[in-house]
């Protein structure tokens, strides 16, 4: 079975307030995007449990420290499962604030419940995917929310993007999201993000924020950079991604080819929202 699991972006994130238990309280939506990775699985005629192989963006480290293989051994601890070959090709790019890594870990949980008729609800797979980390049950569902708590809490949000396009920039840069959060004074924001999104998309460039733009642009000007470039090419909005390091903006119309040069030296990718 091949699936997709896409990348999604942050449209806003205010750190709300700082947890007894060390984490943060935020306010986000999270929002999918077309960037995926490919990932197969099949039951294994060669193994006694698993094998891994991978392509594209390298995959450092243990295969058992991969989210992937980690959603296996979560099932495997309470189903029978067979001996599986797991295949991933990694597209998204690592630390990008795009969710790629979670998105691959909740696929993985619905691939093999649909492979081996598991039959398990859309609830019991969220249950689940909170175990894998606070990103992955956003993944399950696969639909725009208004994310809060640590980014695990969703309710529904009426956000629409279809037909506009989406550019997303990734320099080679890697944000330490501990130090971002550590230069962050949590505050609640005097709207919640859950109204300001649903004013017009011209006005969000004065209203929705992402609180880790100003500590991560002082410490990597070269981001904020490619955030003023997306808007001198057109962009109605345009944002960093969660804590970074990818930076996208939302344009009315595809952005000519010759005009995004300017990130040539980036990875880059381009594509209609739906």
């Amino acid at each position: 079975m091949i699936v997709h699991p896409n990348a999604k972006i942050n449209i806003g994130l205010n750190v709300t307030e700082k947890r007894s238990d060390g984490y943060h309280n935020i306010e986000t939506v999270f929002y999918p995007i077309g960037l995926s990775d490919v990932l197969e699985v099949s039951p294994s005629e060669t193994c006694i449990d698993y094998s891994f192989s991978s392509d594209g963006f390298t995959i450092e480290g243990d295969p058992e420290n991969n989210l992937v293989v980690k959603a296996y051994r979560l099932l495997q601890s309470e189903y029978e499962l067979p001996a599986i070959d797991i295949s991933l090709i990694k597209q998204v790019p690592f630390g990008a604030g795009l969710g790629g890594g979670s998105s691959d870990a909740a696929f993985m949980l619905k691939v093999l419940n649909d492979l081996f008729n598991l039959n398990l609800p859309v609830k019991k797979l969220e249950q689940f995917a909170v175990e894998l980390g606070a990103d992955c049950p956003f993944f399950i569902r696969n639909k725009p929310v208004f994310a809060s708590g640590t980014g695990n809490v969703f309710s529904p949000v009426k956000l629409s993007l279809k037909d506009y396009f989406l550019i997303l920039v990734k320099p080679d840069i890697h944000v330490s999201t501990p130090q971002a959060y550590s230069l962050i004074t949590p505050q609640k924001p005097e709207t919640s993000l859950k109204e300001l999104i649903t004013t017009p998309m011209s006005e969000w460039r004065n209203l929705i924020v992402n609180d880790f733009e100003k500590p991560v642009f002082s410490l990597y000007p070269e981001i904020g950079e490619i955030k003023d470039n997306l808007y001198n090419l057109g962009a109605i909005y345009a944002s960093m991604s969660g804590s970074g390091s990818s930076v996208y903006g939302i344009f009315e119309s595809p952005v000519k080819e010759s005009d995004v040069q300017i990130f040539s030296d980036y990875f880059i990718s381009g594509g209609y929202l739906s």
